[in-house]
């Protein structure tokens, strides 16, 4: 992926196992996955990463060079990215979410219902945006997704300062509020995703199939295994049907020529920009 070329990336990581063949244990390694985004930029593209740990440098390493908006959950291990202003942040509403569900799911919390409702609020938004233009995403997030942001980070605010520190709802409170720039800076803009669920569509395949093949034979077959679901993962997005893709590029691929293989990869052509 030439990744320097895209202004907004989602990224992610997920463990799986990885057997040391020399000493027949179990190990935990980490598919890192970044996927171009969603919302009508180019072709969308896939790429996972294997690694042997979940440190910071590996992103760092992936990433180098490169400058825009990252779209990641909380992990630690992203924050260095940000720290020069190169690369900016960008929250997902998923998952600041997902912790206010848990609390009502857990405990009927009223709060957490009345989160709950103001981020269904901004889900409308984005679903009558959908299929528009950047330009016209942008002028119904300024017109409705801005000023109901507002107000819902007031009623945060105050909420906030009637719950009892260190509670459930404060921590989930605490990490909206926390994050809030990060979380809330897609709607001044037509182009930015307001959540990670478009790259964790995309490692959902990864986490059930852990099920059946259970972990990788060794480093280098788990590289091998990402660089086939970065192809068939990219080939699925564009619209292809990865076996069919698969037959027709092997069987060019012999009198290919080398300085054309870009024009093999599983994108639309349609949508190729230079």
């Amino acid at each position: 992926m030439q990744h320097h070329q895209v202004g907004v990336l989602h990224a992610d990581e997920t463990p799986v196992r990885q057997l040391d063949p020399g000493s027949g244990k179990i190990e935990k390694a980490y598919l890192w996955a970044y996927r171009s985004n969603g919302l009508g930029q180019g072709p969308p593209i896939v790429v996972f990463d294997y690694q042997a740990s979940r440190e910071c440098r590996h992103a760092a390493l992936f990433l180098q060079g490169w400058h825009g908006h990252l779209m990641v959950d909380d992990y630690a291990g992203y924050k260095a990215l940000f720290k020069d202003g190169s690369v900016v942040e960008l929250g997902c509403w998923a998952h600041a979410r997902r912790k206010f569900f848990d609390l009502a799911q857990a405990n009927g919390s009223p709060i957490a219902a009345r989160t709950l409702r103001h981020i269904a609020r901004l889900y409308r938004i984005e679903a009558k945006a959908q299929g528009k233009d950047a330009g016209e995403r942008q002028r119904l997030r300024a017109k409705h997704a801005k000023p109901r942001l507002k107000l819902f980070h007031a009623w945060l605010v105050k909420t906030r300062a009637q719950v009892p520190g260190g509670s459930g709802t404060a921590k989930a409170i605490d990490y909206s509020l926390k994050r809030w720039e990060a979380l809330a800076s897609y709607a001044e803009t037509g182009h930015l995703p307001i959540d990670n669920n478009a790259l964790e569509n995309n490692i959902r395949p990864i986490a059930v199939g852990r099920k059946g093949w259970l972990f990788t034979g060794s480093e280098r077959a788990g590289k091998r295994a990402a660089a086939i679901q970065t192809l068939f993962g990219t080939a699925r997005l564009n619209g292809l049907d990865p076996a069919a893709w698969l037959k027709d590029t092997l069987e060019k691929l012999p009198i290919w020529p080398a300085s054309r293989i870009d024009e093999l990869l599983p994108l639309r052509r349609d949508q190729q920009t230079d």
